[in-house]
């Protein structure tokens, strides 16, 4: 897969040293080159390694690998309430809790494995990257990643108040209807992930039709799908005060609604972050 458009890997130190993953024990922390994501993992200096000993709080032992995060926007400095997913070969995921102030978060994990990576967002999911544990005990590997803010949602075209929109791709519903299409879950899954390892997070479900039929009827529409998505997230765990919903049926197109093309994407479902 591409890589996240909007999240690149970056050693700490330094960019040249290029090979295989270093293996280090708990106090020896390094950092890893990986091929061409760029990810990287070598020496830390005595200044990376204070500081991630002070911040450290999970311990390697001989079956789990410490892994620690710094994410970092080149602008703005470090970046608080990100949350990094780790995935196993065999599927199982592993998440951080949200990074804090100073970016920084960590996660234990299995070694012996190799781990897509990527950054929990609300986007679409591509593997980022990756990065191998080996199966040596008492790793501690400390990775820094650098923030790259999600593409801009296509603009409304109308005047509507700016936010970080989503649109939902692959959340469709049968004609006229508010009962979710097969195939709707695993986006919506993406969702849950989200919400259930982003504890800050709030959410506005949006529905919105193209301007076919009745102006009422696809409002009304458009909110009762946003409750199908809205009632799909609290069955999954999901605190109910955490989702707000909302119907604008065709007040918010994104493309014109005089060709077929232009009306499908107007009915949609988007995921704003409140």
């Amino acid at each position: 897969m591409r890589p996240l458009p909007f999240l690149a890997a970056a050693a700490v130190v330094s960019t040249l040293a290029i090979g295989y993953p270093a293996r280090a024990a708990e106090g020896d922390e390094k950092h890893v080159i990986k091929d061409s994501n760029g990810f990287a993992l070598h020496q830390s200096d005595d200044a990376a390694k204070a500081e991630a000993a002070k911040k450290a709080k999970l311990k390697p032992t001989k079956t789990e690998a410490a892994v620690r995060f710094t994410v970092v926007d080149k602008d703005k400095g470090p970046m608080k309430g990100v949350v990094v997913s780790l995935t196993a070969p065999d599927g199982t995921k592993y998440f951080t809790d949200e990074t804090d102030e100073s970016g920084y978060a960590e996660v234990l994990v299995p070694v012996g494995q190799k781990y897509d990576l990527v950054y929990l967002s609300l986007a679409q999911r591509n593997i980022a990257t990756n990065v191998t544990v080996t199966n040596e005990p008492n790793q501690s590997i400390r990775l820094t990643l650098r923030y790259k803010a999600p593409p801009a949602p296509p603009p409304l075209l109308v005047q509507a108040p700016p936010a970080m929109r989503f649109i939902l791709l692959g959340v469709e519903f049968d004609t006229a209807k508010a009962t979710l299409r097969p195939g709707a879950s695993e986006r919506l899954d993406y969702v849950v992930d989200f919400m259930t390892h982003k504890k800050s997070a709030r959410l506005e479900i949006s529905g919105h039709t193209d301007n076919v039929g009745n102006k009422k009827a696809n409002k009304i529409l458009s909110e009762k799908r946003a409750q199908t998505c809205r009632e799909y997230l609290i069955k999954k765990g999901i605190e109910a005060s955490r989702i707000v919903t909302a119907g604008y049926g065709d007040e918010r197109p994104i493309a014109t609604n005089d060709t077929d093309a232009g009306r499908q994407q107007n009915r949609r479902i988007e995921a704003t972050e409140l």
